[in-house]
């Protein structure tokens, strides 16, 4: 089995042993982006139809596939975390619908989506399930296949972690990021390996990812949402931080940071988006009233980009901003 590349291992474990900079804080990093005018351009939420009902939130951004418009989005009942990943298409007014002929993944919370080797590679969250040790927990299943009705489940990610993004690289290697938490890890934080292709991609391999340093504070955690393969060939992560306040309420904040793939370092986190960006609007629970689930991005080729979240635990919603990747390709 070939396991992470020596150019990517060595960088990190050396870089991990002897940082000493501290995290920036969600506080701090919040003060950097409003102190920065962050602001959007442009913000309104998406319509779902068809759905019985259900709120379709923490959906990935649009794809194109087979001629159409595509997002994948999390499914369930306002009262329950009981989830379906569907598969929408967008209608010409502009509303969402169910794909036909795409396959549903009961049981899946929280999907993202990627191309590797010209198949769809679609990842969700599988919740609840029984872990290793008899506790009911969760893990990452991954299916791949050339359409939405041919998914097959190639991967199962390891015991009680969410948050594990795949992507290609312009060599046909693929970038695994991960997100321990427990003794590694604590409330989460992410990882980063190289593997040659999926066949070499396992559990143990993606647990054992070494971490990046100096990303997060113990007592807060974050996670990566969706990679993007910059033109100068860094990667772009799109990710999330939060934080609990006095009253145990969560808040949760959309980030980027870089990392170039030959030397596994990674840029410090810069803070792109929190929840007063978004419209007003419910919220699952009084705790999850100031959360944004970042779910994808578009880059628009113009200096802006557009980010689509989950938010609140209830709604997907979008913000134009300027592209907050254009600083790591400069």
């Amino acid at each position: 089995m070939s396991i992470v590349t020596e150019s990517v291992t060595p960088a990190l474990r050396r870089e991990s042993a002897t940082a000493a900079a501290k995290p920036a804080s969600c506080r701090e990093l919040l003060a950097a982006f409003t102190s920065r005018n962050g602001h959007a351009l442009d913000a309104g939420r998406l319509q779902f139809v068809n759905v019985e009902g259900c709120d379709v939130y923490n959906t990935t951004a649009p794809f194109e596939h087979d001629g159409k418009t595509i997002i994948a989005g999390r499914v369930e009942p306002r009262d329950t975390e009981v989830a379906t990943t569907v598969f929408f298409a967008r209608r010409a007014e502009g509303a969402w619908e169910p794909f036909p002929g795409a396959a549903r993944l009961p049981g899946l919370q929280d999907p993202c989506v990627t191309v590797i080797g010209g198949e769809l590679i679609v990842g969700g969250v599988r919740s609840p399930v029984e872990l290793a040790d008899g506790r009911v927990g969760y893990r990452m299943e991954f299916y791949r296949g050339r359409s939405l009705g041919a998914l097959r489940q190639f991967l199962v990610g390891p015991d009680g972690m969410k948050d594990i993004r795949l992507v290609q690289l312009p060599d046909g290697r693929v970038a695994v990021f991960s997100r321990p938490q427990g003794v590694v890890g604590g409330r989460g934080k992410i990882g980063f390996a190289i593997v040659a292709g999926l066949a070499e991609l396992t559990a143990e391999l993606i647990e054992s990812a070494p971490l990046f340093p100096s990303q997060f504070l113990d007592d807060e955690w974050g996670g990566a949402n969706e990679i993007h393969v910059l033109s100068n060939g860094r990667l772009g992560v799109l990710g999330h931080i939060a934080c609990f306040d006095d009253q145990e309420h969560r808040h949760y904040y959309g980030m980027v940071f870089s990392v170039d793939p030959a030397t596994g370092a990674a840029t410090p986190l810069r803070m792109i988006a929190q929840r007063s960006m978004f419209p007003a609007g419910p919220a699952k629970r009084n705790d999850l009233a100031d959360v944004i689930f970042s779910g994808g991005l578009v880059r628009h080729g113009d200096g802006t980009a557009t980010l689509f979240a989950g938010i609140s635990d209830v709604e997907t919603a979008y913000l134009r901003i300027p592209d907050p990747f254009a600083e790591f390709e400069a």
